[in-house]
């Protein structure tokens, strides 16, 4: 697989501490995206399978009852093939799966993995307009996200939703609401998480020589966050603020 990085006690990514995975490449070119160096298909270093699922065993220990390794990028699911003997040897072993993906793929082997081999997915909501989806991504048809969530929530299998609130852009209380009403119905939600704003990754999209076109996006207040997570209570069973 081809691999931007690893961080070996992640405690944002999933339930429990989990060994995270930063897969390379990605089709969406969000616009706050924090790691913009994901985004290049070519970037990377390759990473043998077994070498992988070896470095996950000596961190067993750690995950206890509720961690595992998680598989994040860029877009995981551009590697669906590959992902699957990965994450079967890590059933194998006993060790807890989990995908945090923007949706955008659904072929046959990504069904696999989903249906067979993950035991949770994070799936990214980007926004709940086709302009703002756009806008945000850089590409059209939000409803290949919405199809994604429709097929997880067929297979009843696990799955968390996470939302990144930008004042103003994806921060709108009728975007909010949308949200809610959209999902409201899914069995499968166990939670949705905030993710609030943040300008972390601007020094990486200088180094890349990428203009960062939200310079003028300010961060969340604490009453905001307090806000949304008020609104979105009304639809999930819960809902964090990451």
């Amino acid at each position: 697989m081809r691999v931007h990085s690893i961080e070996s006690f992640g405690t944002h990514d999933g339930p429990g501490i989990r060994m995270v995975i930063f897969l390379q490449g990605c089709k969406l070119k969000c616009l706050y995206c924090h790691n913009p160096d994901t985004i290049e298909t070519s970037g990377g270093t390759e990473y043998e399978i077994e070498d992988l699922v070896q470095r996950a065993l000596k961190m067993k220990s750690y995950f206890g009852k509720n961690g595992g390794v998680t598989v994040s990028g860029g877009e995981p699911l551009l590697q669906a093939k590959e992902l699957i003997p990965f994450f079967k040897r890590l059933k194998e072993e006993g060790i807890h799966t989990n995908i945090d993906t923007n949706g955008r793929l659904l072929n046959s082997y990504a069904k696999t993995l989903l249906d067979e081999y993950a035991d949770l997915v994070m799936l990214d909501i980007k926004h709940m307009t086709e302009e703002g989806y756009l806008e945000l991504t850089g590409v059209s048809c939000k409803e290949t996200t919405f199809n994604f969530a429709k097929y997880r929530e067929e297979s009843g299998k696990k799955m968390w939703l996470r939302y990144v609130l930008i004042p103003e852009i994806t921060g709108k209380p009728e975007l909010l609401h949308a949200l809610g009403n959209y999902f409201k119905d899914y069995q499968t939600i166990e939670k949705i998480e905030i993710q609030p704003y943040h300008t972390l990754g601007i020094h990486k999209w200088e180094a890349l020589g990428w203009e960062y076109q939200l310079k003028d996006a300010r961060e969340n207040t604490p009453e905001e966050l307090e806000a949304a997570a008020e609104i979105l209570s009304k639809y999930f069973k819960e809902v964090k603020i990451n």
